[in-house]
């Protein structure tokens, strides 16, 4: 089996596929610097952790149940809208992602209403969340990125490699990915957490992700790039932003100094 691992074919898939995971372990990391920016400081860091190592084993798992994770793509019922020319076939897994994009949709909104009408004297939230209910949250949440990833990731193998061959790329790549987001997932957290500004910005962006889990949900599949190419546009002109009121406040420190 290792010499069918080392193929060109076999290490193109494994690259291309750590690619794909990262890329949509994207949405992971905004909702995990979301939820962990609640805690208390000295908990985030472990929130973080945990919420990568429990997304990891969640799309191992999954990809060991593959013929049961794939069966939740057979319809279940046919939704008839009168907009629509012909029924939609609704599957599990579609139900999934509905359910998933609303959550995010209302729960970002909610942050955000939260936000600006109850700061504290530096701009954040009073009330810190508990551990155990931001655990349980990421829990949910990963549960909805990994079913989408796993799924995606079987579409793009070739199903005529040896099976064996085909679960160990799958899921050597959710690991590389996995730990690659792993070295960046508290400098992330941490930098949303002392801007508020990004904080509203992230939330902005679930907003984002629920919409594209939603469309998805009912087979209008958007492209990811365009979201994610605003998403980098929005995050540039931001951090632009943060530079130009930095040096702002230098200025005006100085000039009190000097007057």
């Amino acid at each position: 089996m290792l010499e069918q691992l080392l193929t060109a074919e076999s290490l193109i898939a494994l690259g291309t596929l750590t690619l794909l995971e990262i890329v949509l372990g994207i949405d992971n990391l905004v909702v995990l610097s979301v939820v962990t920016a609640k805690l208390k400081k000295e908990e985030q860091p472990k929130a973080r952790r945990l919420g990568l190592i429990l997304a990891m084993a969640m799309r191992i798992v999954l990809l060991l149940c593959i013929a049961w994770v794939m069966k939740l793509t057979d319809p279940i019922f046919t939704l008839n809208l009168p907009w629509m020319k012909e029924g939609l076939a609704i599957s599990v897994k579609d139900l999934i992602l509905i359910v998933g994009g609303l959550f995010l949709i209302g729960k970002a909104t909610y942050e955000i209403g939260h936000r600006l009408d109850a700061p504290d004297d530096h701009g954040k939230p009073k009330i810190a969340a508990s551990f155990s209910k931001a655990i349980v949250l990421i829990i949910v949440m990963d549960l909805i990125f990994s079913l989408d990833s796993v799924i995606t990731a079987v579409g793009m193998t070739n199903e005529t490699e040896n099976q064996t061959v085909r679960l160990t790329i799958m899921i050597t790549a959710v690991v590389l990915s996995m730990g690659v987001m792993l070295l960046f997932a508290n400098s992330i957290g941490g930098f949303v957490e002392r801007h508020p500004s990004i904080t509203i910005l992230a939330l902005s962006f679930l907003i984002m992700i629920g919409v594209l889990l939603l469309a998805d949900g009912f087979h209008q599949h958007l492209n990811r790039g365009y979201i994610y190419f605003a998403m980098a546009f929005s995050l540039i002109v931001e951090m632009i932003n943060l530079k130009v009121r930095a040096n702002e406040a230098k200025k005006r420190a100085l000039e009190n100094a000097k007057g």
